[in-house]
């Protein structure tokens, strides 16, 4: 949850880390799907309904944009007025009051932290603060990183109740929560359960590295989704069909600096507070819901896909990992 470029970023159609592959005859003949792009999250947020009444259609992808922009007015924490941009502040010397929406992902974070020993770590913001990949040039001093490595933040996220509220405190002072790993997955959930709502049975919502494909293709069958491959960003490494299923993907190549030939991304590792060193270049988790499949995709990243099938399906059973080399 960024007001700038995050970990990932893809367009359903266009450029990106993934792509739909050509639009069923039937679309191509009719005007059916209505498609509408936004900034948002410091991405881009794309929502296509397919349905007969363009009216309705436009209706729904309104009350789904508008749960996207609540989530990233609540969560983001670049946002000073946001429930994390207040906490963060705050927290290490005073309880702050958050919403429900915020403590449900905040809870959910806590419990893939504990699933995976601390390998997905919500409060690691103050080591993608230090690192902040999309302005440096070079890694960071490696006294700073030290003093961030293995120090198990997400251990010191107290979130309790205060007032009748759901409410943060910090046990330790250097802790900043960073909800952009799985926040933006909820915000997906949230806005195809608007859809829903609204009478919508064919549609995808798409925000950076995450997508909800709602139904199947108004052709018939499964929606058919390009993984982008992460050596060539005019190829496909692999075609999903999908439906009624979260998809979201993690990758080195979208956001990192070169210092010396290596290359520093934004995905980061708790133990060492620096990215991860693997071979592993992309990482796709397929899962029910976006918010499993946007956190298992961070947890899961360097894996092999054996050991990353064990840890995602720990919270999301029935999870599938597509790590790319």
């Amino acid at each position: 949850m960024t007001d700038y470029p995050d970990r990932r970023e893809f367009l359903v159609l266009g450029v990106g880390l993934f792509a739909a592959l050509s639009l069923p005859a039937a679309l191509r003949r009719r005007p059916l799907l209505v498609r509408r792009t936004l900034p948002l999250m410091g991405t881009i947020a794309e929502l296509q309904v397919a349905h007969r009444d363009e009216q309705a259609a436009e209706a729904a992808i309104d009350a789904a944009f508008a749960e996207l922009f609540l989530v990233e007015r609540t969560m983001s924490r670049f946002r000073p007025e946001s429930d994390l941009g207040r906490a963060n502040r705050v927290a290490a010397r005073e309880g702050v009051r958050v919403t429900p929406a915020t403590a449900l992902v905040v809870a959910a974070a806590l419990r893939w932290a504990a699933a995976t020993d601390g390998r997905f770590d919500p409060a690691i913001g103050s080591a993608s603060e230090l690192w902040d990949v999309l302005n440096r040039h070079e890694p960071p001093s490696e006294p700073a990183i030290r003093r961030l490595a293995r120090r198990g933040f997400w251990r010191h996220v107290d979130l309790d109740r205060f007032g009748g509220a759901p409410a943060l405190r910090y046990s330790d002072p250097e802790l900043h929560l960073d909800l952009g790993a799985i926040a933006k997955g909820y915000a997906i959930d949230r806005a195809a359960a608007a859809l829903r709502r609204l009478g919508i049975r064919n549609a995808i919502v798409t925000v950076g590295g995450d997508l909800y494909a709602l139904g199947g293709s108004p052709s018939g069958g499964a929606w058919q989704i390009g993984i982008r491959s992460p050596h060539d960003r005019n190829g496909l490494a692999a075609t999903l069909s999908v439906c009624d299923r979260a998809v979201a993907t993690s990758g080195d190549y979208e956001r990192f600096f070169t210092w010396r030939g290596i290359r520093y991304h934004h995905l980061l590792d708790p133990i060492t507070a620096a990215p991860r060193r693997c071979p592993i270049h992309s990482n796709t988790v397929l899962a029910d819901c976006c918010m499993d499949a946007d956190a298992a995709s961070t947890a899961t990243f360097g894996l092999p896909r054996v050991e990353a099938l064990r840890t995602a399906r720990r919270l999301a059973p029935g999870a599938d990992v597509i790590p790319l080399t």
